[in-house]
């Protein structure tokens, strides 16, 4: 049976009786912790996978001792500068001894979870109630406009006679109108040929008269 445990920012494949590294805790040498960030167990060929954490499962360890890791040497150059630097660096660790993986009992959280999850169908009830409230809305809405295209659709209707009246006296009007410049040059043909009469009147007296 193992487990991988998020300690300290970093992730652990943990077994039991396991002494393992990690960066430097608070705690105390001698002082026993829970590690309750567990992301995976594995038991008898099953795992089991948390999203993100596995619920239930925890795993209890003792603090060994604060400790130092080896020398790191950091060497810093820049060339035809003539810089160069050499620091050396420890990092701090503390040293842990895997007491168990058990399966605890449900912490704050996980049961905080479950409450709210029981309590939220009734909240689920007021959004489906009042969906149906707005879902109700648009039907008399619906019922309106068809009211007011109805009443759109009877006043044009009885308009259009009235513009069909008006094309009738147009084409009247229009009737008249060609019927008296019809009859304009009947007349002024009357006119000229008077005139031409008394012309050759007045032409065929003046030679008599010579």
């Amino acid at each position: 049976m193992f487990a991988i445990v998020e300690v300290a920012g970093q992730q652990f494949k943990v077994q039991k009786d396991q002494n393992i590294f990690v960066h430097r805790l608070e705690e105390k040498e001698g002082q026993k912790i829970v590690l309750e960030k567990v992301l995976l167990v594995e038991d008898k060929g099953t795992a089991l996978v948390g999203t993100p954490v596995v619920e239930g499962y925890q795993v209890k360890a003792t603090v060994l001792a604060h400790v130092k890791g080896d020398k790191i040497l950091v060497f810093k150059k820049k060339r035809r500068k003539g810089y160069q630097v050499l620091n050396g660096h420890r990092q701090a660790f503390t040293e842990i001894h895997i007491d168990t993986i058990e399966k605890g009992k449900a912490t704050k959280k996980e049961t905080e979870k479950k409450e709210t999850a029981t309590a939220k169908p009734a909240s689920t009830t007021k959004k489906t109630a009042s969906k149906t409230k707005e879902t109700t809305k648009p039907a008399a809405k619906k019922t309106t406009a068809k009211a007011k295209t109805g009443e759109a659709g009877s006043t044009a209707k009885t308009t259009k006679p009235k513009a069909s009246a008006a094309k009738k006296t147009t084409a009247t009007s229009t009737k008249s109108t060609k019927t008296k410049a019809a009859a304009k040059p009947k007349a002024t043909a009357a006119k000229t040929g008077t005139k031409k009469t008394v012309v050759k009147k007045d032409t065929g007296s003046k030679k008599e008269e010579k």
